[in-house]
């Protein structure tokens, strides 16, 4: 009897009877997580956005916000299925609570994913064209067909519902972000080294009132700032005045590989308004593979990040109101007719958005999958653009952000500062919301 207790506890799959011993069938675990899936969907969801927003031709604009918001609600649509992860409810700035899942119901996380995407994608692109409009229905009908040879009806349904209803809450909570907020004309501050519209167009100030809106993260910008620019002097003995002349000097002695690098983040045309990260994101998960649980990390993370580093920065850029080069190249250094190598964007110097913006994405990207990260970035192919190699994707930022100097619209000053600043901010971030259930 007790050698009989001892196997019945060491084997408790195997039954004893008259006829000898024989395995149990083990019990078939009735649900998947979501590492059980690919980045299919989040892949394709992408691939679709990219496509839409490319300019030319359709010139759709898009805030970078958009980013934010499609990476919390593949991040929420999917969490249940993440059993070492948590919701971000309570951890970012006035986000509702997300639904439940019903206890003990089956969810197929992919559903889920593509039901969320495909309805904050609707809700962003409203202005897309019908042919966009058809597109998008079509994605999601396809995948959906694609699930229905894997899932029983009832979990096909029970998923796009939950999915669905995540995203319209998700859409609910950006409409109180302040981006729908009237404000009043902008009028910029005159006086010696601030900023004014710029030749060749004289462009009024863009998105003056961006650093008022809400952070996704609290306290997201604690302790990031960096120092301002020298103080304005006319000066040739001043750092003002050197800061400026670097410009200047490095426009007139150009390499075509620092042409070729300014004009790759132009981005307009091409991907505007953050777009280019979407394209990065999509291809780093075309390379990386990961599962859709990671997928979900990655995206939500970055998008967070650029949502705060945008309006970090651009919150600095019209506190500290910074001339950008060619005023002063022109009417200062005696340059009247010098050109940067496109028109200048209409806001202010400093900080550098491409430096704050690409530094602050990547670092989140790096935080998931690595610091050597090899990655060809194909981005501009359609556009005839070589395609750049990196042996990080921190190396990525880098570029990104030396490009505004060879472009002629940014100093080195603020190219440094805005790099580590937009870090700063991702690290704040990392530090601040909980991913993982403690």
């Amino acid at each position: 009897m007790k050698k009989l207790k001892s196997l019945l506890f060491i084997a408790p799959f195997i039954f004893i009877s008259d006829k000898g011993t024989k395995p149990l069938p083990r019990p078939q675990r009735q649900f998947k997580e979501a590492n059980e899936f690919s980045c299919e969907v989040p892949l394709k969801w992408l691939a679709m956005q990219l496509e839409i927003i490319k300019s030319p031709p359709s010139k759709i604009f898009l805030d970078p916000s958009v980013l934010a918001y499609c990476g919390v609600s593949l991040y929420e649509a999917v969490v249940n299925g993440m059993p070492a992860y948590q919701t971000l409810t309570g951890q970012l700035a006035d986000m509702p609570e997300m639904p439940k899942t019903l206890p003990g119901a089956s969810y197929h996380w992919a559903t889920c994913a593509n039901a969320a995407l495909a309805f904050i994608t609707r809700s962003f692109l409203v202005n897309a064209t019908n042919a966009n409009k058809i597109s998008i229905d079509s994605l999601e009908k396809a995948l959906n067909e694609t699930f229905m040879k894997d899932v029983d009806g009832a979990t096909l349904h029970r998923s796009v519902e939950y999915g669905k209803e995540v995203a319209r809450l998700i859409f609910e909570w950006s409409k109180t972000d302040g981006s729908l907020a009237v404000n009043p004309p902008y009028v910029p501050p005159k006086g010696e080294g601030l900023w004014a519209p710029t030749p060749p167009d004289f462009s009024n100030a863009a998105v003056p009132y961006k650093g008022k809106n809400r952070l996704m993260v609290t306290g997201s910008e604690d302790g990031t700032d960096q120092p301002k620019p020298p103080a304005y002097s006319t000066e040739p003995s001043s750092d003002y005045y050197k800061m400026v002349k670097e410009v200047y000097d490095i426009s007139q002695h150009l390499t075509a590989a620092d042409s070729a690098t300014a004009m790759y983040y132009r981005d307009n045309p091409g991907y505007p308004a953050g777009g280019h990260y979407f394209s990065t994101l999509s291809q780093v998960f075309s390379q990386a593979k990961p599962t859709l649980d990671m997928a979900a990390l990655a995206y939500a993370r970055a998008g967070i990040a650029l949502n705060d580093a945008i309006i970090i920065c651009y919150k600095a850029k019209y506190k500290y109101n910074v001339e950008r080069p060619i005023r002063y190249i022109r009417e200062v250094l005696g340059h009247p007719t010098w050109l940067a190598l496109f028109n200048t964007p209409a806001h202010p110097e400093f900080p550098a958005g491409h430096a704050f913006t690409s530094a602050a994405v990547m670092e989140m990207l790096t935080s998931v999958f690595g610091d050597h990260f090899h990655f060809i970035d194909h981005t501009y192919d359609f556009l005839g653009m070589a395609p750049r190699e990196f042996n990080s994707l921190n190396d990525l930022a880098t570029d990104a952000a030396i490009s505004r100097i060879y472009a002629g619209v940014h100093y080195r000053w603020s190219i440094e500062k805005g790099n580590k600043w937009g870090k700063a901010v991702a690290e704040n971030i990392l530090a601040k919301v909980m991913f993982l259930r403690e």
